[in-house]
């Protein structure tokens, strides 16, 4: 059962099998016909109707998702054309296997139903390759990722600063620690709120996991949703990278909490205090700040917290981030809104805050930005290439961010849209900078030179 629940969905053997044997599937279904003797004359033209079938079923299924992604915006934001193509493909393949099943008897048609099937499996592949959203089997059935612990088991105070670790650190005299990092899954107690929150996954760096741990920066991000805190740790990979910054760094990177900001992956929480899934904003800001500075060994300082998210989690960031400056010194955020949004913002009001608008404007982002100015925090924000509602929702919020004296920094990430991609293009410059800023590190390097990035001038 592990071992099926392990298979990755994004490298290893799996997608590639998968491929070939969709690929061998049609292969078959096209020649199996020309290999049996005394064929009928009708063997060609019937080839060429399943064909056809197939190449229909490809422009008309390209249209349909077309439509329902770029013209009615049926998803909030473009599929991008590369998924839009993947679909259009699958649909393609599945439809010239139907026909070809129907046609045929005997081997062909089991070929041509088992190539239906592949077809559809790995059309879901591939566009889960382009989202980088499930990694594992186990992850797309919402399995749980990683071993649940109670708070008792997770390091205590601090017992020293980072300039101490590092003095350590050079004489030779560092506390025993392991060589990687950890993973576990928490219940933050909702002592304040009362909200109704899954479990939070927290990673631990080697030196948090000493008997001496020092305080360390934390960041604070959210997966978007539909999603859940194992969602942000799986799809990001943001573990391994801490791993390999901390195997540099004396086992020093920053401890990152995921909290659950929603409740459920079908629930838009909207980060807020609201009648419709309870106090969200004071869960995060309250329950999970006083939990994460009681249990963890980190330090208290706005300049070593950062919070961030993708999609409804960097909008999240947007808002908790402006309106909590004495918690949150820095802000990243990912393809995220230009408000909290349910359906529409006539709906949003309605539903979430009594039809009360004003109530509403105070949790649009870049009115808490100017209600809240001037700051000295910085803001991180990047969109895919090809989500444009994003990139125009993020230089909107970086321009009040930089006319509220924000430090800000606006990107895209090249080859890639509303998806995990985008996320972990940014995390890469933002883990580094961070880790400067909070002195563990000291790599400030030109932005424009991580890849994928690129860097944007911010209006205003």
């Amino acid at each position: 059962m592990k071992f099926l629940t392990n298979i990755h969905l994004l490298n290893g053997w799996f997608p590639p099998t998968l491929f070939a044997l969709t690929a061998l599937s049609a292969l078959l279904a096209v020649i199996l016909p020309f290999t049996r003797r005394r064929e009928p004359r009708w063997t060609i033209p019937v080839l060429l109707r399943e064909l056809l079938v197939g190449l229909a079923g490809f422009g008309v299924g390209g249209l349909v998702v077309w439509l329902l992604s770029d013209v009615f915006l049926v998803f909030g934001v473009s599929l991008g054309w590369m998924v839009i193509l993947t679909i259009a493909v699958g649909i393609g393949l599945a439809a010239f296997a139907v026909c070809a099943a129907v046609d045929s008897r005997g081997l062909r048609r089991a070929i041509a139903c088992a190539m239906a099937v592949l077809s559809l499996i790995s059309c879901a592949v591939r566009v889960d390759m382009v989202y980088g959203e499930y990694t594992t089997l186990g992850s797309l059935f919402g399995l749980a990722a990683f071993k649940e612990v109670s708070s008792s088991h997770i390091s205590g105070k601090a017992s020293m600063s980072v300039k101490e670790w590092q003095r350590l650190a050079k004489r030779g005299t560092l506390p025993s620690m392991p060589e990687a990092g950890e993973i576990r899954t928490v219940d933050i107690p909702a002592t304040a709120s009362h909200f109704k929150a899954r479990n939070a996954d927290v990673y631990l760096p080697p030196a948090a996991l000493s008997r001496k741990p020092p305080a360390l920066p934390v960041m604070v991000m959210l997966a978007g949703q539909p999603g859940s805190p194992d969602r942000f740790f799986n799809a990001s990979g943001i573990a391994t990278t801490l791993n390999d910054y901390a195997a540099k760094h004396h086992g020093l990177a920053p401890i990152v909490v995921s909290p659950d900001q929603n409740g459920a992956a079908t629930q838009n929480s909207l980060c807020a205090d609201t009648p419709v899934y309870g106090k969200a904003e004071t869960y995060l800001t309250v329950d999970v700040t006083k939990w994460i500075r009681r249990t963890l060994p980190v330090s208290t300082s706005p300049n070593d917290w950062l919070i961030g998210g993708f999609s409804q989690g960097g909008t999240c960031s947007t808002q908790l981030g402006p309106a909590h400056p004495e918690l949150y010194g820095h802000i990243y955020a990912a393809d995220g809104e230009l408000a909290p949004t349910y359906h529409d913002r006539e709906a949003t009001i309605t539903r979430y805050f009594n039809s009360d608008a004003k109530l509403y404007q105070r949790h649009v982002p870049t009115e808490i930005i100017k209600h809240n100015a001037p700051s000295t925090q910085t803001l991180f924000s990047i969109a895919g290439e090809w989500d444009t509602k994003s990139q125009r929702n993020a230089a909107i919020i970086a321009k009040a961010a930089k006319q509220a004296g924000m430090t800000v920094h606006l990107a895209t990430a090249k080859g890639s849209g509303h998806d995990w991609h985008t996320v972990n293009t940014g995390l890469a410059a933002v883990i580094d900078r961070f880790c400067a800023q909070s002195g563990i590190g000291t790599d400030r390097r030109e932005l424009s030179s991580y890849p994928n990035l690129e860097m944007l001038t911010v209006d205003g």
